[in-house]
């Protein structure tokens, strides 16, 4: 069993902890059926692939994908790239990389047949931006997402982010807020208001999610790309299932995680999206 990166020096307050959704990205990742199905998909010597993560949190599931290459891709030589609309989130991600894979070369380094391919793999950066406004389409191998998947009135708006982001870190924004309606902000609602982006997912939990599978034949890349998608019972999967059926017949879903109950009716799988 691969270990789990640690999180311990993130802040709760402002960014979403790893919970049971985490722990379950993880335990498919790295299942014997989903590592085999990676490492045949892209198999060396074919192009690097791009692993990118989208909402990244606390960045436990970017770290274990990057201090794990060869285990879970078959291939020391990947890039990881992670996006979270949350700043502190980004700044989280990029520290828990790092010491991931710092643990990860201390623990092959303690090997005797150990070598430095291991730890090849190379983490891009966590951007900040609004789900994949950023990315050039088609160059994504491998999309990992933990979307705000809880029903909700409404989804929390980005606008004035980097106002929230400085009202959370202490500071006096209301000159700046004036403008948009905010006023003078607290830190307390603006920790509530970030956190709140990475849980609600407004009409069904998909607001967020249906933005993103709108994109999703588009950011794949060529024909190997693959997506990673976990969603609850609320948010119908069978019905997501069957609009990606809807794609064509070169694109194939399948539910390859589960988990059990959480709150009475908090199911979990994940869906993995590819195109043959």
């Amino acid at each position: 069993m691969l270990p789990t990166p640690s999180t311990s020096h993130i802040d709760p307050s402002l960014i979403y902890e790893p919970a049971e959704d985490s722990f379950l990205l993880l335990d498919t990742l790295s299942s014997l059926s989903e590592t085999a199905f990676l490492t045949s998909r892209f198999r060396s010597p074919s192009p690097t692939p791009l692993i990118l993560e989208l909402g990244t949190g606390s960045g436990v599931v970017l770290a274990f994908l990057t201090a794990h290459p060869s285990q879970l891709f078959g291939r020391a030589d990947i890039l990881t790239l992670g996006i979270d609309i949350n700043g502190f989130a980004c700044k989280a991600t990029g520290s828990t990389v790092r010491r991931a894979c710092a643990e990860s070369a201390k623990r092959e380094g303690s090997k005797p047949d150990s070598t430095a391919s291991e730890t090849a793999a190379v983490s891009l950066a966590a951007l900040q931006a609004d789900l994949t406004d950023c990315l050039r389409q088609g160059n994504v191998d491998v999309l990992v997402f933990n979307p705000p998947y809880v029903p909700t009135l409404k989804v929390p708006g980005a606008v004035a982010l980097e106002t929230a982001q400085d009202a959370a870190a202490g500071g006096d924004v209301s000159a700046r807020g004036g403008g948009l309606g905010i006023g003078k902000l607290s830190c307390e609602d603006e920790s509530s208001r970030l956190l709140s982006l990475s849980y609600a997912g407004g009409k069904d939990g998909m607001e967020v999610t249906n933005r993103l599978l709108d994109r999703l034949p588009r950011l794949l890349g060529g024909g190997r790309g693959v997506a990673y998608i976990l969603l609850c019972k609320q948010n119908r999967p069978e019905e997501v299932v069957q609009r990606i059926k809807g794609w064509g017949e070169r694109w194939k879903v399948g539910i390859v995680g589960r988990s059990g109950k959480q709150g009475g009716w908090e199911v979990l799988v994940v869906l993995r999206v590819w195109r043959v």
